[in-house]
């Protein structure tokens, strides 16, 4: 191993002085000092823009500093003196940058003109907007069917960029709209709408400074959601129960020391976060829960037969549940030898969370990807809600369910309209306000997109933002894909992987990012975002453009909607581009909870949107909040793989790095976990690298295993030593996104199972 590659253990708290040098090293990395520093001293203010990072809310918008190291890393790498100039991307051919890293294609800065693929010479070369946009028209035009499109949509996307783009292609004709959510969350918005009438968590901020207990499933807030700790800390320190369940040792759920705290700092005193934590076995989780359940109903049974108080919430359940005897009868039936096999836990552990559960008076349970990522995903979310309706814990202050959302308007762009599943009220409302008729059928998601585009060649593929080609499932297969269109298309702020996975055409178009200054016609404009507990607020960039050749996402749109749709269309889209406030009014005009929106997002910090399931208002087809039942699966993929092979066979999830937020790389380094100078790393528990008569340090390569005959392999990982459960296994993506089979998806949600793949081991033999 090469000097600047190095394995550690990281013994320090989270947060404090390495996050500080973090900062500091980002900004200097992008040539930056001093307008980085301003630029992050009005990240979250009134008068500044909205972190362009993860979708945690702000303590208190109207006047907190507050960013975080995951923050100031994506503020700084926009904020960037850096440029992709044409002279710097046609430099090099399409094959050779594509050679080039990750790492390598965000470095090289902002883009600063639109640029048009030439297949002959194999490179990017400069185009006009009027050009580009007369091209995508003139191909979006000559398709046999309008969904023959297909439009997928970044999380980072304002609510009027997603809202003026699901108009124009709903009246262009199709409602194929893959995004983001179906990559991450899906499973949460569907698993909560069934059981409690809305895909959104129902609690505040305020919730966390009120709840006796914090339960934290899948989900390391870290390095995704570190301004997270804080509240966790808080909660912590005034005596509130936190219990993690994650099956590796993470740093952020351990110990946090906060950098913004001048106390905390100078004492170099660092405050505990969990008070327990359970290392489950990867998707361990909805046995683990049902167990907690199981011990719940136990102890009910035992007060009531004694005389005592009861146990669960009997007359929430009465006046606010459905079908909650058969759910309890088919909990208490559920072995307790299968509970302990498949979640990885003994019984006295699953006890002790159970205790905490029942112990406290006000409970919230948080998630991420951890849980969101497998095939029994839904069942898994609905397991833990119905773990919070067995005690009330649903529309009170200080409980409730929390998922929580990483892109950071991700939220805000369902909300707009961003989804392949219209429903029917919607769409009317919809064509009323903008005179035309919406498109019925069904659209694609993401992985039906990438299916269509494998199997039926010309289609044109439009990215307003993201990687598309980096963060889907099975790399090869998607690549294949979308080399298979007419015409693929990206809005976009820096240079990544999916611009070089070229249709027989393709074109970038480089838009402002979120802490620029937005001027149209009318002057500078804002926009909003809704946050991962439905705050809805406004941004305001302040920086000069990267670029004078740049357009807003809005531009962007407005003006291809006007190419596109000569003549066929009543919408003044050069006019709701030049005021966003019109855009907003619009949004008013079509979504109820959004009146007056202008009026009442003009106030520090903006408003919240209503949460019926807060409310115990419950939209569902019983009227109330339904427990729902699942067995303990034990058919699993990885079940299945391990009967039929008699090598090891283990579960891998998926992961990023401390210097990844998503599938932007910003280092090579991996400070909590110890992992400095190289990515491609396997994090293995030291008994299951004896067991393969391996040593830590070892290359090696990895193998899925999926009965579709397709041989899908990630090659040269090195085994680093970790404490996660024997049989689990731990990767960064994008590297390993190739393992995970397009056709291995959560069940009804159909989110890509990134977070267990059944692979095996070989070793890794250099090629000659």
């Amino acid at each position: 191993m090469s000097k600047n590659k190095t394995i550690q253990v990281y013994d320090r708290p989270a947060g404090g002085w390495g996050a500080l040098k973090s900062v500091a090293q980002q900004i200097f990395e992008q040539g930056i000092p001093k307008k980085g520093a301003m630029t992050l001293l009005s990240a979250n203010q009134p008068d500044g823009f909205d972190c362009p990072g993860c979708a945690w809310p702000d303590a208190d918008h109207t006047s907190t500093f507050e960013f975080c190291e995951n923050g100031a890393k994506a503020v700084a790498a926009e904020s960037t003196a850096r440029r992709a100039t044409p002279e710097v991307i046609s430099s090099l051919t399409v094959t050779e940058l594509f050679e080039k890293s990750d790492y390598w294609l965000e470095s090289q800065g902002r883009i600063t003109h639109p640029m048009l693929y030439d297949r002959a010479s194999d490179r990017y070369q400069v185009i006009d907007w009027d050009q580009a946009f007369e091209t995508i028209a003139t191909h979006l035009n000559a398709l046999p069917s309008p969904d023959d499109a297909i439009f997928y949509t970044s999380g980072r996307t304002s609510n009027e960029a997603a809202f003026l783009y699901q108009l124009f292609v709903r009246e262009f004709g199709t409602n194929n709209f893959p995004d983001c959510s179906n990559m991450c969350h899906e499973p949460s918005g569907f698993a909560m709408r069934e059981a409690i009438g809305i895909g959104k968590g129902t609690v505040l901020l305020s919730d966390f400074q009120q709840a006796d207990a914090i339960l934290i499933f899948g989900q390391n807030p870290g390095t995704n959601h570190p301004r997270m700790l804080g509240e966790l800390r808080a909660a912590s320190k005034r005596g509130a129960a936190i219990v993690s369940f994650n099956p590796l040792r993470e740093r952020g759920l351990e110990k946090f020391q906060n950098p913004q705290n001048a106390i905390d700092m100078l004492t170099d005193q660092a405050s505990t976060i969990s008070s327990d934590y359970f290392q489950l076995k990867i998707g361990g989780d909805l046995a683990t829960v049902k167990g907690m359940i199981k011990c719940v109903l136990e102890a009910d049974q035992l007060a009531q037969a004694e005389g005592r108080h009861r146990i669960i919430d009997v007359d929430f359940i009465a006046e606010h549940t459905a079908n909650f005897e058969q759910f309890a009868a088919e909990a208490m039936a559920e072995p307790w030898e299968v509970i302990v096999r498949e979640s990885g836990l003994d019984r006295a552990q699953i006890q002790r969370a159970a205790d905490t559960y029942m112990g406290a008076g006000k409970v919230i349970a948080c998630w991420g990807m951890g849980i969101t990522q497998h095939k029994h995903s839904v069942a898994t979310i609905q397991m833990i809600v119905n773990l919070l309706l067995l005690r009330g814990n649903i529309g009170r202050p200080g409980a409730g369910p929390c998922p929580v959302r990483g892109h950071s308007n991700v939220q805000g762009d369902r909300t707009m309209g961003i989804v392949e599943k219209p429903n029917a009220a919607f769409l009317e409302r919809l064509g009323q306000v903008f005179d035309f008729q919406p498109p019925q059928k069904h659209g694609y998601d993401t992985v039906g997109a990438i299916e269509a585009m494998l199997n039926e060649g010309g289609k044109v593929f439009f990215g307003m933002g993201g990687n598309f080609a980096t963060a889907t499932p099975d790399t090869e297969v998607t690549h294949k894909a979308l080399k298979n269109c007419a015409l693929t298309v990206h809005v976009t702020t820096k240079l990544n992987r999916s611009h070089l996975i070229c249709g027989q055409s393709a074109i970038i178009l480089p838009c402002l990012g979120r802490t620029e200054i937005d001027i149209q016609e009318t002057g500078p404009q804002t926009v909003t975002v809704e946050d991962s507990m439905s705050m809805v607020h406004l941004s305001s960039g302040i920086n000069p453009p990267a670029s004078a050749d740049l357009l807003s996402e809005v531009a962007v749109v407005a003006r291809l909607a006007q190419a596109t749709l000569k003549g066929r269309s009543k919408t003044q889209w050069a006019w709701l581009q030049a005021d966003y406030s019109r855009i907003r009014n619009k949004i008013a005009a079509v979504f109820d909870d959004f009146a007056n929106f202008n009026e009442r997002v003009n106030v520090p910090g903006g408003f919240h949107l209503r949460n019926t399931a807060s409310e115990r208002v419950w939209m569902t087809a019983t009227g109330r909040a339904n427990f729902n039942t699942h067995a303990v699966p034990i058919d699993l993929p990885i079940h299945q793989a391990r009967r039929q092979r008699q090598s090891p066979v283990f579960n891998l999830a998926t992961m990023r790095s401390h210097d990844q937020f998503n599938t932007t790389i910003y280092g090579m380094n991996d400070r909590y976990r110890g992992v400095f100078g190289e990515r491609r790393v396997l994090f293995i528990n030291k008994d299951d690298i004896k067991a393969l008569n391996m040593q830590a340090g070892d290359w090696i390569d990895m193998e899925s295993l999926c009965d579709d005959g397709v041989k899908r392999q990630a090659k040269r990982f090195m085994l680093v030593e970790y404490n996660i459960p024997q049989g689990c296994l731990a990767a960064y993506f994008p590297e390993t996104n190739g393992l995970v089979p397009l056709s291995s998806f959560a069940d009804h949600a159909r989110t890509p199972t990134s977070k267990s793949i059944p692979v095996i081991i070989h070793t890794h033999h250099a090629q000659v």
